[in-house]
């Protein structure tokens, strides 16, 4: 085997039908983000480039014969903007002691803190041969090339690195650092966790059904939140694909740059991705407007797949009672029922998620420091840090809003 790296999707093979074609047969789960749609939308609209920080370095594992065995979705970052796992600390303890911790190497799906597989292979179970030699080869690599690091976001359990199985299977089971041993593995790689809300679905016949699982103030809360939100006048609209036109698209483009705008940021997206996805992967993706007489007032969009329904972005021009909680919360719940979904990933933080049928999930990430002093400090912050999580997690679930039985 050998590890290639990919400075553009669309070099991965001899023309972008084809780089397309080979791209996608290694997402057989049709996770939405690793598409090579989404991605290529990414580089295509100048989104993620070395000038914003997102320098596009794909690793490819190829076999003796040249064919593609992995493919893992990869930048150098100048920066740690957009990735939802927070390294700032890190960063600015090398840079109090002189040390560059920029550029470092990312593998993650910009702007979107979703668990996905990461080590896209053509049946979504990368080997426990294919894995080593990835993560040795690319720390290899790493060093090399004089990086300081390397960040492994968001993997399902098909592509978690651990080296040791036996500490994989205690870690995805959330199995406490204490019971399991060390915060890094043989190689140096960290392993972190967090927490994200999400909603999973037992089998509801509705939404009515799913209000019947909760206690009867918690049932009464949201009912409660949903009628002020039509008591204010505000219907709800979904559009899917190709129904989403130009017009459409403009007034959410509008409402996701105003979220930003409030915080005094500017958005990490442009129009010409949303324009370039919703043209090339219509299938997948959903929009909610929100109308209050006759003037569309917010918007939230959404991606999906067989078995997952993604929230990601969400703005509106007007503020409105609960309407955040409608556009993103119920009327994604209400959708992925209807359509039989097992889940429902709205993304990251949000702890007032709870109370509205979120349940707690724990995260994985990865990190590979080359200094061995920062390595050593930051796995012992990563060990503690467990600790609280864990604690967290379970304090967490004392709040959800199911009836005990």
């Amino acid at each position: 085997m050998k590890l290639e790296i990919i400075r553009d999707i669309t070099s991965i093979a001899d023309d972008p039908s084809a780089a397309q074609a080979e791209w996608n047969a290694h997402n057989p789960t049709d996770n939405p983000f690793c598409r090579y749609e989404f991605l290529s939308a990414l580089e295509l609209s100048g989104c993620c480039t070395a000038d914003t920080g997102w320098q596009p370095h794909h690793l490819m594992v190829v076999d003796d014969r040249g064919a593609t065995l992995a493919l893992v979705p990869s930048y150098l970052k100048n920066n740690s903007y957009g990735e939802y796992v927070f390294d700032w600390a890190w960063a600015d303890a090398y840079h109090r002691h002189g040390f560059n911790y920029y550029p470092k190497l990312l593998s993650a799906i910009p702007f979107t803190p979703s668990v996905g597989p990461r080590i896209l292979t053509k049946n979504n179970h990368p080997s426990a041969a294919l894995v080593n030699f990835l993560r040795q080869a690319t720390i290899n690599y790493l060093q090399a090339q004089s990086l300081s690091s390397w960040h492994f976001l968001f993997p399902d359990k098909s592509s978690i690195l651990d080296s040791d199985p036996e500490r994989q299977k205690q870690k995805e089971h959330g199995t406490s650092i204490k019971q399991a041993g060390h915060a890094e593995d043989d190689n140096g790689l960290m392993h972190r966790h967090g927490t994200q809300f999400q909603w999973l679905n037992p089998g509801y016949d509705n939404f009515a059904a799913f209000l019947g699982s909760m206690t009867s103030r918690k049932r009464k809360n949201i009912r409660k939140e949903r009628q002020r939100v039509e008591q204010a006048g505000i219907e709800c609209q979904w559009l899917h694909g190709r129904e989403i036109d130009d017009t459409a698209l403009e007034h959410f483009y509008r409402f996701y740059q105003l979220t930003y705008l409030k915080r005094g940021q500017q958005p990490y997206l442009n129009r010409t991705f949303f324009r370039l996805i919703v043209e090339s992967m219509p299938d997948q993706i959903h929009l909610v407007l929100a109308n209050h007489r006759s003037n569309i007032v917010a918007g939230a969009l959404f991606f999906s797949n067989q078995t997952t329904l993604f929230g990601r972005y969400w703005g509106c021009s007007d503020e409105f009672n609960h309407l955040h909680f409608e556009c993103c919360y119920y009327q994604g719940i209400d959708f992925a029922i209807k359509r039989g979904l097992q889940r429902f990933d709205a993304g990251a933080q949000g702890e007032h998620k709870i109370q509205r049928g979120f349940e707690p999930v724990l995260t994985h990430s990865h990190h590979w420091i080359s200094h061995p002093g920062f390595r050593a400090a930051i796995s012992d912050y990563v060990q503690q840090e467990q600790l609280g999580i864990e604690a967290y997690m379970q304090d967490a679930k004392t709040y959800l809003p199911f009836k005990n039985e």
